[in-house]
């Protein structure tokens, strides 16, 4: 009883505070009386739903109480900043890893597309009865898959310009409208990295305490032999990108789709004779001036951005105010190199790398960030697996409890409690 009378007077507070706020905003010469008359009749009945949701299960309940719109919920805008709290599911709907995001109310899903659950025969990863199937599956867990991280139908063909592309364009494309008809789902994030992807070059490099963490050092790769796809030039992959974005880009816009690039990773300049080009600040404002559109975003990778040398929150206000983050990757890492972009580096634990996280959470707060973000390459702790390093389920209940400190300091602390 304690903890609800606790509760039920952090919402009363909660609650004067919105009214004042509301009546501020809606005296104003922007709005007429009638719009007043609506928004106060809303929010009398949003408050009402949202206290009898406190006072009978808490704080939790308040956040998943029916009827309490997540966009208008101050609850949920206090809890986690008004962002969606999100766990990327690489290895497949892990169900120890599910039962932890459910426990922390952590309901966003970031993953492929699993083609088996489109029923029998060989349908495309585009196919609407896959494509729901997806969708239901994560429902049925209790989760919403909300990004698509890794599309099919975008791959070296596209990107290196080799026959075929045109098909595998317009298989991307087709992906894309399905995928927001039947689904929803309004956020891709993208690489373009052809044949060499994400690289590291040790595993399980010695962190804090013993924990496990992902290395790299370009001293280890500079001198690997090519691919079978030979030297690969930056001028080959810029001008197959603007290819791609130009045919892309503007049905992305028609439907409402954020297309998320992602930072090349490692950002160095080319592993087995693959050039990269999606490794700096000045090369990603190339990429967004190619085809200007709201549909043309990045993920924020934040890591990969300091290891370029920037400045985390200057980059996030930079790009949030023209508002080009459609997704975040909130994790931290540490140069060991001195160069910029880093050519050796670890990862770490979020309260222990060369990004002030703060700062940085505080940046995305004050450019209104409402979309996905998710914690990366978490060490391996102990007592847990590494056969997926960087995505130990141990070590992410630590980043979400780090995350979602973060959050609430700082919406508290704007808010004034």
């Amino acid at each position: 009883m304690r903890h609800n009378s606790i509760s039920l007077n952090m919402a009363n507070r909660l609650i004067l505070k919105i009214n004042s706020e509301l009546y501020t905003s809606t005296y104003s010469q922007r709005f007429k009386s009638s719009h007043m008359k609506n928004n106060r009749r809303h929010f009398l009945k949003q408050s009402a739903t949202l206290a009898s949701a406190v006072s009978l299960g808490g704080l939790g309940a308040a956040v998943a109480a029916p009827g309490i719109n997540s966009r208008e919920n101050s609850f949920i805008a206090i809890r986690d900043a008004g962002m969606q709290m999100s766990e990327a599911y690489f290895a497949g709907m892990d169900e120890r890893r599910i039962a932890f995001m459910k426990q922390l109310e952590v309901f966003g899903a970031v993953s492929g597309i699993n083609t088996t659950l489109g029923g029998a025969g060989d349908l495309k990863p585009w196919d609407p009865k896959v494509l729901a199937a997806n969708k239901e599956a994560w429902e049925k867990a209790g989760l919403r898959l909300n990004v698509i991280e890794g599309p099919p139908s975008l791959g070296n063909k596209t990107k290196l310009g080799l026959e075929g592309k045109d098909e595998e364009i317009a298989g991307f494309i087709t992906f894309m409208k399905n995928l927001k008809q039947y689904t929803g789902i309004d956020v891709i994030c993208y690489n373009w990295m052809p044949v060499v992807s994400w690289y590291r070059t040790k595993m399980d490099a010695p962190g804090r305490g013993g924990a496990l963490v992902t290395a790299f050092d370009y001293e280890d790769v500079k001198n690997l032999p090519d691919t079978e796809y030979g030297k690969v030039s930056k001028e080959t992959l810029w001008k197959n990108l603007e290819y791609f974005l130009k045919a892309v880009v503007p049905e992305a816009e028609k439907i409402g789709m954020k297309l998320a690039m992602h930072p090349d990773d490692p950002q160095v300049d080319s592993i087995k004779g693959i050039s990269r080009i999606m490794t700096s600040v000045e090369n990603f404002n190339r990429m967004l001036n190619m085809v200007k559109s709201p549909s043309n975003g990045i993920t924020m990778c934040q890591g990969n951005f300091s290891l370029m040398g920037a400045d985390i929150p200057t980059v996030v206000k930079d790009f949030g105010k023209r508002g080009l983050i459609h997704f975040v990757h909130f994790r931290n890492v540490q140069d060991l190199s001195g160069n910029k972009p880093s050519t050796k580096f670890t990862e770490t634990f979020h309260d222990e790398g060369q990004i002030d996280m703060y700062a940085a959470m505080k940046a995305y707060y004050d450019i209104g960030f409402k979309g996905p973000i998710r914690p990366d390459h978490v060490p391996t702790m102990a007592g847990d697996s590494n056969a997926h390093p960087g995505y130990s389920n141990i070590g992410s209940l630590f980043a979400f409890g780090y995350m979602r400190g973060l959050m609430q300091a700082i919406s508290n602390n704007k808010r004034g409690f």
